[in-house]
């Protein structure tokens, strides 16, 4: 087990990518605190994390506060004793919104959300990182790098994290503590649907985002877990600062779609 009496957090755990990581987290033998906002749902992951043989705790955490992200960490010191992996994966998606659509209001709660969080979170868990030379992995978004049509807070605020990630990463290198991102493309999660709904046809905007993939889908929760694993272990011992593109070969093509056969 990659991960054996280790204890992480990750935000946003309850669904989607976040359930993703816990679920694989725990798998490999990591303490896992589900930190959400929907405690319904975190209460339903863990649960299913127990009754496969792992370790989870959910808490009750709306990261736009900083002071509730500050109670979830001491926690997690308080009941596990030590933190060692940091997951700052709470965020949403809004809409479709073009610049004009895109009140100062929204991209100011879209910064904080996405963006603000992952630097309290970082913030707050670096002294207790610093005593076990442990990792913070921040959840990013291909559209961070590459940009979004209609999307100038999200594709912000996933920029903002991936530059975050590598001046923190140099700032505490010397200090034992690694700093990574994961900046997957499409991936098949409640949020994507949530996003699809908002369309004329759904199905036919989610299967239009599977096309966008050389591979012909979106990615799994899980298999954005098993890259943050990756990050999270010792096999990434030598791994900082960086942007892992997830993507499904998407940044690869961006030809026209070619006829069947």
């Amino acid at each position: 087990m990659r991960l054996k009496d280790k204890s992480a957090i990750v935000t946003g755990g309850a669904k989607g990518i976040g359930r993703g990581i816990a679920t694989v987290f725990a798998s490999e033998g990591c303490r896992v605190a589900i930190a959400d906002i929907d405690i319904e749902v975190a209460e339903r992951t863990a649960s299913e994390i127990r009754q496969s043989g792992g370790t989870a705790d959910v808490i009750a955490t709306d990261v736009r506060l900083a002071h509730d992200i500050e109670r979830t960490i001491e926690h997690v010191i308080t009941t596990h004793g030590h933190l060692d992996i940091m997951v700052n994966n709470a965020g949403w998606h809004p809409p479709v919104t073009s610049i004009d659509q895109t009140s100062i209001d929204l991209f100011e709660s879209q910064l904080a959300l996405n963006l603000t969080s992952t630097f309290i979170g970082s913030k707050f868990a670096l002294p207790h990182l610093r005593e076990t030379s442990g990792n913070i992995i921040n959840m990013a978004s291909l559209v961070g790098v590459v940009g979004q049509d209609m999307a100038v807070a999200y594709a912000a605020s996933k920029g903002g994290q991936v530059g975050f990630t590598k001046a923190l990463a140099v700032e505490v290198a010397s200090q034992g503590v690694r700093v990574n991102c994961i900046c997957p493309a499409g991936v098949d999660t409640p949020l994507m649907w949530e996003w699809a709904n908002t369309l004329e046809d759904p199905t036919a905007a989610v299967r239009h985002v599977d096309s966008l993939h050389p591979i012909g889908r979106m990615a799994t929760p899980q298999e954005i877990g098993r890259a943050a694993l990756f990050l999270a272990s010792d096999d990434a011992s030598f791994v900082t600062g960086h942007a892992l593109v997830v993507d499904g070969g998407a940044t690869l093509d961006y030809s026209p779609a070619r006829p069947p056969g």
